[in-house]
C-alpha cells in the first residue's frame, strides 16, 4: 500500500523513536521572529548551547513593527527592544534576518514562500500557530512554542506524536464571487474549529487543483483554526513553477534533482487516509463570521443563529458570542454597520488579494463612516504593488496604504480597534480582544468582501457591490 505525503515526509525526517511513544523529528526549516524567539536566545544562553545548525533558521520582524512608522527608535518601547534584540541574536548565532533595510522583510508566513525558502517534502517550525500556511507547498509546517523554539534552535530536532490524517476534497465549480478564504471557512463551520484535533489536513479535489500557490496558502494558512496541526497541498507543476529562480531554490543541477525528488513526496494514489470528507464547491458561498471564533460563519445571504436553532451543546457557546457581538439572533448578517476594514495578514496579504480588490475598486469610495487600511504582507509584495500602481488605487479609493507587517491581525503594533468597534477584517481569527480592544468585534470574510464592506459601510455582498463575474 502506498503512503500520503504526510506519512513520506515524517518517515525522511524521523530520527529516533523515543521512549515516551513520540518521535524526535527533525526539522528542516526553522523560521523566527521577534515574539517567540528571545527567551529561547535567552535559555540557549542559561544552557551554555549554540545554534546547532543556523544556516537552516530565517528570520524577520512582523508582529511588533509599526505599518506607519518606518524611522527608528520605534515609538512603542517595548517593540524598539524587540527588534534590538532580535537583531543581536541574528548576529550572535549567524542567522540569516530579514531587517526592515532588506527589502525582504515581512509576515514570516510571506517571507517564506516569496524566497524559496520553503519548499516540498520538508518540515518546517516556527513559534506561530499560522505556520500550517507552508503546507501549500506539499510541505510539513508546524506552530510551536517558546520552548519548542529553544530545541530546534539548539538540536534541529522535535518530539512529536505522529498525526492522523484526513483528506478533503472540494470538487466542482465554485460560484463567482467565491474565494480561497470562504472554502476554508466553510471547510471550518462544516468540520467545526476542533474538527482536526490529532490530524493533519490534506487538501485535494478539483478545486485544490485549480487554485494558485496564493489561494493554496490561504487555505493552509486557517488549518490550525479547524483544530489541525497542520495543513498541506500536494507538490505539482503550479508548486515547482512559483519556486523557479527564487532565492533560495536549487539552481542548475541541482533543480531537476530536487525537483524530481519534490514531486516524489506527494501521495500515493493508493495509500490510505484515517477519514476522508468530501464537499460540493457548489455549497460554498461568500462567508462572514458572527461570533467569536473562525467555526461561528454564516453565508451572506443567512441569518445570524438564535442559540434555539442549534444543537444544545451548541447553545452556550451561541449565547456567549451574542452577548459579545452585541447581534440579535435571527437577524440578518448582511446590513451590519462596520467602522473599520482591514485588508491584509498572513492570510490574505498577499499580491493577488491586493490585485483582485484593486480591479474592483477602482473608481470607488470608502464609506465616511470607515476606516480602511490596507497593508502589503511583505517588503517584495508592497515593491511590486507600487510597480503596479496597486497603492494608488487603494489610496484613490480612501484606504491607508501601509508598510508591511502583521498590523491588526492582532494588534501587537499601533493598529488596533478602538472600543467596540466592528472590523470588516481579512485576517484569521475573530477571538475575543484579538484586534487590540476588549470590547471590538471581529468579522472574518475574504478581502473582497473587506472591500465590500468599506465601500458601503456594512456587511455587503461583494457580488452585488461589484457584479462579480466568474473567473
Amino acid at each position: 500500500m502506498g503512503k500520503s505525503l504526510f506519512e513520506k515526509v515524517w518517515d525522511a525526517h524521523a530520527v529516533r523513536t523515543l521512549g515516551n511513544g513520540q518521535t524526535q523529528l527533525f526539522i528542516g526549516t526553522h523560521l523566527i521572529h521577534e515574539v517567540t524567539s528571545p527567551q529561547a536566545f535567552g535559555m540557549l544562553r542559561e544552557m551554555g548551547v549554540g545554534v546547532k545548525f543556523p544556516h537552516r533558521t530565517f528570520a524577520t520582524v512582523d508582529h511588533i513593527v509599526p505599518t506607519n512608522e518606518l524611522t527608528e527608535p520605534f515609538s512603542d518601547p517595548l517593540a524598539d527592544a524587540m527588534i534590538k534584540e532580535l537583531r543581536k541574536n541574528c548576529r550572535e548565532f549567524g542567522i540569516t534576518f530579514f531587517d526592515l533595510n532588506s527589502g525582504r522583510q515581512g509576515i514570516v508566513h510571506i517571507v517564506g514562500p516569496e524566497q524559496g525558502i520553503t519548499q516540498p517534502g520538508c518540515t518546517i517550525a516556527c513559534g506561530d500557530s499560522h505556520t500550517s500556511t507552508h503546507g501549500a507547498f506539499g510541505a510539513i509546517a508546524f506552530g510551536v512554542g517558546t520552548t519548542e523554539v529553544r530545541n530546534v534552535l539548539a538540536t534541529q530536532t522535535l518530539a512529536m506524536s505522529k498525526l492522523k490524517v484526513r483528506r478533503i476534497n472540494v470538487n466542482g465549480r465554485l460560484n463567482p464571487g467565491v474565494y480561497a478564504k470562504d472554502v476554508i471557512l466553510h471547510i471550518i463551520r462544516v468540520l467545526g474549529v476542533n474538527g482536526g484535533l490529532g490530524y493533519a489536513y490534506e487538501y485535494g479535489g478539483e478545486i485544490f487543483q485549480a487554485m494558485s500557490m496564493e489561494e493554496r496558502m490561504t487555505v493552509c494558512n486557517m488549518s490550525i483554526e479547524g483544530g489541525a496541526r497542520c495543513g498541506y497541498v500536494n507538490p505539482d507543476e503550479k508548486t515547482i513553477r512559483y519556486l523557479k529562480g527564487r532565492p533560495y531554490a536549487p539552481a542548475g543541477r541541482q533543480w531537476d534533482a530536487a525537483v524530481q525528488r519534490w514531486m516524489a513526496f506527494a501521495s500515493d494514489p493508493d495509500c490510505r487516509y484515517d477519514d476522508v470528507v468530501t464537499i460540493d464547491a457548489a455549497d460554498i458561498a461568500p462567508t462572514v463570521t458572527w461570533g467569536i471564533n473562525p467555526g461561528q460563519g454564516i453565508a451572506i445571504d443567512e441569518a445570524i443563529p438564535t442559540p434555539d436553532s442549534v444543537s444544545p451543546d451548541r447553545k452556550a457557546g451561541v449565547e456567549e458570542a451574542l452577548a459579545f457581538m452585541q447581534f440579535e439572533g435571527g437577524r440578518p448578517i448582511k446590513g451590519i454597520p462596520v467602522d473599520v476594514a482591514f485588508l491584509g495578514s498572513c492570510t490574505n496579504g498577499r499580491l493577488s488579494d491586493l490585485e483582485e480588490v484593486a480591479k474592483y475598486i477602482r473608481g470607488r469610495k470608502v464609506a465616511g463612516s470607515v476606516k480602511a487600511i490596507a497593508v502589503p504582507g511583505s517588503q517584495v509584495v508592497a515593491k511590486i504593488a507600487h510597480e503596479k500602481g496597486l497603492d494608488k488605487i487603494f489610496t484613490q479609493a480612501g484606504f491607508e496604504w501601509r508598510s508591511a507587517g502583521c498590523s491588526m491581525c492582532l494588534a501587537m503594533n499601533p493598529d488596533k480597534l478602538i472600543g467596540d468597534q466592528v472590523c470588516a477584517s481579512s485576517s484569521n481569527r475573530n477571538f475575543k480582544g484579538r484586534q487590540g480592544s476588549p470590547t471590538g468585534r471581529t468579522l472574518l470574510m475574504s478581502p473582497l468582501m473587506v472591500a465590500a464592506a468599506a465601500i458601503t459601510g456594512s456587511v455587503s455582498d461583494a457580488r452585488e457591490v461589484f457584479a462579480v463575474k466568474a473567473r
